[in-house]
């Protein structure tokens, strides 16, 4: 098993790249479009998960879940927030049902 320090390490990272220059990084320059464009690389990269998942190879479609897991980490990281929160709040779920969970969303 991959240890979620991976998620810690590329969270620093890109925590880093909030205050560097544009032209010095991918993950800077994204920072530097602003949420529109990191949106859109995360709706991209959802379109690639399910094209790759229909294609069956499963190569590819691990290669495509990195890249959303990537950009998701970005969008995260733009809102200040950090995998620690979505595992957290994956911690908070288990257990529960998924309809209960569900149900417990849409009472608020």
């Amino acid at each position: 098993m991959i240890p979620a320090e991976v998620l810690y390490s590329i969270a620093d990272t890109l925590e880093a790249r909030k205050s560097a220059a544009p032209s010095s990084s991918y993950v800077a320059s994204l920072f530097n479009k602003g949420e529109d464009a990191i949106l859109k690389k995360v709706a991209e990269e959802a379109a690639e998960t399910l094209m790759a998942s229909k294609d069956g190879d499963k190569l590819h479609l691990v290669r495509e879940v990195a890249d959303l897991w990537f950009h998701s980490m970005v969008l995260l990281a733009f809102h200040g927030l950090r995998p620690e929160d979505v595992l957290a709040e994956l911690k908070r779920r288990e257990g529960i049902s998924g309809h209960d969970e569900k149900a417990s969303r849409t009472a608020s």
